[in-house]
């Protein structure tokens, strides 16, 4: 959704760097950038007016020309304001104190209201509520019907007395939901209202009348955030004629340029509620400004990523992995599989990348990625038989071949995945023993940045098994380092202070030939 504005910042960001003073020609440049970016994303002008010259302000003020980054310090000041427009704090729903809480939707045909009645019915049975469907859209052909199916996929009842198709009042069908919710003891009503293709008297003549029937705690306005600019122009047309509480976008994995949600609510003054981002019932959520800007600013979203592992990992499942992992060939193939049906819980493959740091720079690979491949994956491993799971140092080249054709992929194919296998695997039993992350020279217990599959010489011996001491003296300092790790391990003092003194850190460092920083890491 955002990508052009995503990409159009980075380029803005880049000219930063680097540069221990912002002058006044760099302020306005930047100023100008991203006014440029804002534009394009189709954000409405007032909204852009009000945003550069917030940023303007605050990037001549002290806190950034007394910052050691000034760079960095930009993008937390435009991060901040991104925040402000898009809402500041995430808007939750307000519950009734007694009786049903009542949830009406209102919105244009084709924003997707009825799709989203069920998404919203599905979130609030997984927050502990018993909600129940309504079918108050009695003019658009087959609405009744649509919502009928899509409840009975989420589990969620619907009430529909009314067949729909131009015949039956909406408003008596409201008025009388609710008397069946307390009848059947429904905590939520979630009403789905008709639209039209455009703004008329007769739209919002039909929506007042039902939010007066029923008096809903939450008015909810339903707006498709990819038709641009005139996704504000009807917010405000209904917030003038039926008035609501909050906005609900939909459609926020299409390929719109993101307008829409920068502007609906410095426009309106209602805040974003719930943002829609996909075809599945579970793609749906709270709409969180911070989380948001984050994107925008390609800085990722680890914490509804985190949420969302926490819904879908059997966490008694994922112990025993880890258990396993802890362990030296420990982890099979099995194991393997059955994370990775864990990860497919999570949704597409492309969307979880997308919420780690600093991905949009390979946006191109990630939109070319098959998602097909972890189905191919799995028809591999699912090939084997259960003691070739196991252990995979058994699969030799009639197996090898075996496998490929129960799976219908090429015998490459197959070595390519053992042979990842056992490299992931030796690298997450590294990381699980505490050894860190392989390949990153300079860091303690991480690898030297050593090839891949390279064999490991043993130490040369001189003279009466001495070990003998390289010439180089970087190299000498790295092997006494060695020597002084793996006598810490037999419970010697590493940097050799008696037993029981206070360790000396930095010269620690000094001998782990790192800098005087990582004393502080040490510790």
């Amino acid at each position: 959704m955002f990508a052009t504005l995503s990409d159009r910042l980075a380029d803005t960001f880049k000219n930063l760097r680097g540069k221990g003073k912002l002058s006044e020609a760099d302020i306005d440049a930047t100023a100008r950038e991203i006014r440029i970016a804002l534009l394009e994303a189709d954000v409405a002008l007032p909204v852009v007016k009000e945003f550069v010259g917030a940023v303007k302000e605050r990037a001549r003020s002290e806190e950034v020309s007394g910052a050691l980054n000034p760079a960095q310090m930009i993008i937390k000041i435009v991060h901040e304001e991104l925040v402000t427009i898009l809402g500041g704090e995430t808007r939750r729903l307000r519950y009734a104190k007694s009786g049903p809480t009542v949830i009406m939707l209102a919105g244009l045909q084709g924003a997707g209201k009825t799709t989203l009645a069920a998404k919203l019915a599905l979130w609030l049975k997984d927050q502990d509520k018993t909600p129940m469907l309504v079918a108050a859209d009695l003019q658009r052909p087959n609405a009744v019907q649509q919502l009928q199916v899509n409840g009975e996929r989420v589990g969620v009842p619907v009430f529909a007395p009314e067949p729909g198709n131009g015949t039956g009042n909406p408003v008596e069908v409201a008025r009388a939901s609710i008397e069946e919710a307390r009848r059947k003891l429904h905590d939520v009503v979630i009403i789905d209202t008709a639209g039209r293709l455009g703004v008329d008297e007769t739209l919002m003549q039909q929506a007042a009348d039902i939010r007066d029937a029923v008096q809903p705690d939450e008015v909810l306005f339903v707006v498709d955030a990819m038709i641009g600019q005139d996704a504000v122009v009807t917010a405000q047309a209904f917030l003038d004629g039926v008035g609501y509480d909050g906005v609900v976008l939909t459609k926020l994995d299409g390929d719109a340029r993101g307008g829409a949600a920068l502007s609906i609510r410095s426009i309106t003054g209602k805040p974003v509620m719930f943002a829609s981002s996909g075809e599945k019932m579970t793609d749906f959520d709270l709409f969180h400004p911070d989380r948001m800007a984050s994107r925008i600013l390609d800085m990722g979203d680890m914490l509804t990523l985190i949420e969302q592992a926490e819904k879908a990992f059997d966490s008694e499942q994922s112990m025993r992995a880890a258990e396993k992992l802890a362990t030296k060939g420990g982890f099979t193939l099995e194991d393997f599989l059955q994370q990775m049906m864990q990860i497919r819980k999570l949704g597409s493959m492309t969307k979880i990348m997308g919420m780690l740091p600093g991905m949009g720079q390979f946006r191109d690979q990630l939109e070319n990625f098959d998602e097909r491949e972890i189905d191919r994956i799995q028809a591999i491993i699912q090939s084997m038989t259960p003691a070739e799971r196991d252990n995979p140092k058994i699969i030799d080249g009639s197996r090898r071949a075996r496998i490929a054709k129960g799976s219908g992929r090429q015998v490459s194919d197959v070595n390519q995945l053992v042979d990842r296998f056992f490299e992931a695997r030796k690298m997450m039993e590294q990381m699980a023993n505490g050894g860190g992350m392989p390949g990153m020279p300079g860091m303690p217990g991480l690898g030297g940045g050593k090839r891949a599959g390279a064999r490991q010489q043993p130490a040369a011996k001189g003279k009466k098994g001495k070990k003998r001491v390289s010439g180089n003296p970087a190299k000498a300092a790295q092997q006494q380092a060695a020597e002084k790790a793996a006598a810490a391990e037999k419970g010697a003092n590493p940097f050799g202070n008696p037993d029981g003194a206070e360790v000396d850190y930095e010269k620690a460092a000094e001998q782990l030939n790192l800098p005087k920083d990582f004393s502080q890491f040490l510790k």
